[in-house]
């Protein structure tokens, strides 16, 4: 079977909510990663097979497949089309998926796979509630089967995150200690930078907006969200307005185009839980694309869990065993913002830069998607360049390793 091979990875810097990048309409920002990728790549822009991003709540500017509208205004080929996805939280990650399953299906050679968010202007859950006017007050609770099943209460993720922290017996100060880590390190991922090769700058925004110098007391002082008793906005993901974007191809064109290969998609898995709980599927997803690519846990170098909030990062420690110091090790969502549609791919840029940075071979990528379908999907990545130090025949593959000509 062919591979999909990662040959680039950008994104922009988080603009912090009504910060720097609060005012770009959302084809530009999408634009602004896309031009980019074209740019460092040196493949005639007519010779792209598709554009799949990833964007949630897709009202207004957001509209009418962003995906297409942002290679348009990119100034790129009219030839080239483009598709969007709403995979909720994991939109753009799913669009890696859609990207290496065309490739390794030998449908398509070249294709960019990302997302974008204007979360300041276009405000989280806006299509969830753009229905109100025609009667419909959420996506859930007209329907009879769902009610029957569920409940006519709509599920939220702050329920979720409250649900978590109490079943993993984490206590208040508890998710305040890991989020305030999160800004730690991501405030000194800055300072040493680690982001420079991955971010191209905007609208005069050089690097993340959105970490802040905090302490245990300021926490300490928020109120709770949502009629919860241990979430407050210090241990959840920040909004933000953000876009990402990789260069996914074939061996064909590794070839072709004369490209370097900085990875290879190893493994790819999405899965469902009980919608009500929706944030612990990071759990059962990883658990499960171990398994199906034939690893564990200790044969991974470092890994990104979206932090949508600090309950779900820590449950799916305690749960693996995985080291917190391998996991999200230059800050997670609480400080760098959740772009929603746009996540899945920072993530993945950020893993990428990452496990170069590091010497690393494997990494993993885990987000869970709130609301409906109330799933999270794991990719497993590979790095290209790094020489081999364990045992190949352990690893599974469609095919014996050779390095593109």
């Amino acid at each position: 079977m062919p591979e999909a091979y990662i040959v680039d990875a950008v994104r922009s810097p988080t603009g912090r909510r009504k910060g720097g990048l609060a005012h770009i309409h959302g084809a530009d920002l999408g634009a602004h990663v896309l031009k980019a990728i074209v740019e460092r790549n040196g493949i005639p822009d007519n010779e792209y097979d598709d554009v799949i991003f990833g964007c949630v709540d897709t009202i207004g500017p957001l509209a009418g497949d962003i995906a297409r509208t942002a290679w348009l205004a990119a100034g790129l080929s009219q030839e080239v089309p483009g598709t969007t996805i709403d995979r909720q939280c994991g939109s753009s990650q799913q669009a890696v998926h859609f990207a290496a399953q065309a490739v390794m299906s030998g449908t398509m050679d070249v294709i960019v796979a990302g997302g974008v968010q204007t979360m300041t202007q276009i405000p989280i859950s806006s299509a969830m509630t753009a229905a109100e006017p025609m009667g419909f007050k959420d996506p859930f609770s007209g329907s009879t089967g769902w009610v029957t099943r569920y409940g006519a209460e709509p599920p939220t993720q702050f329920k979720s995150a409250q649900m978590i922290a109490d079943k993993w017996n984490l206590s208040r100060k508890d998710l305040e200690i890991f989020s305030l880590e999160s800004h730690t390190r991501a405030l000194q991922a800055i300072a040493e930078g680690r982001f420079k090769r991955e971010i191209i700058p905007m609208a005069g925004v050089e690097h993340d907006e959105t970490p802040r110098q905090s302490s245990l007391e300021k926490m300490a002082e928020l109120d709770f969200l949502f009629g919860c008793d241990k979430v407050t906005a210090a241990v959840s993901s920040q909004t933000c307005d953000a876009s990402s974007a990789m260069l996914i191809v074939s061996e064909n064109a590794l070839k072709r185009y004369n490209l370097k290969p900085r990875a290879r998609i190893h493994h790819m898995s999405v899965r469902a839980e009980d919608p009500i709980w929706m944030l612990t599927a990071p759990i059962s997803a990883t658990q499960y694309a171990l398994k199906k690519a034939g690893m564990k846990m200790s044969d991974i170098d470092v890994v990104e869990i979206n932090e949508a909030f600090a309950s779900v990062v820590m449950a799916w420690l305690k749960e693996t065993g995985y080291d917190h110091a391998k996991t999200n090790v230059n800050g997670g969502a609480i400080a760098l913002g959740h772009p929603l549609g746009a996540t899945g791919t920072r993530l993945m840029t950020t893993l990428l830069h990452e496990l170069e940075r590091t010497n690393g071979r494997y990494a993993v990528e885990d987000s869970p998607l709130r609301r409906a379908p109330h799933t999270a999907a794991a990719a497993a990545a590979e790095r290209w360049d790094r020489p081999y130090t364990r045992d190949e025949a352990y690893f599974p593959r469609p095919a014996p390793r050779r390095r593109p000509a």
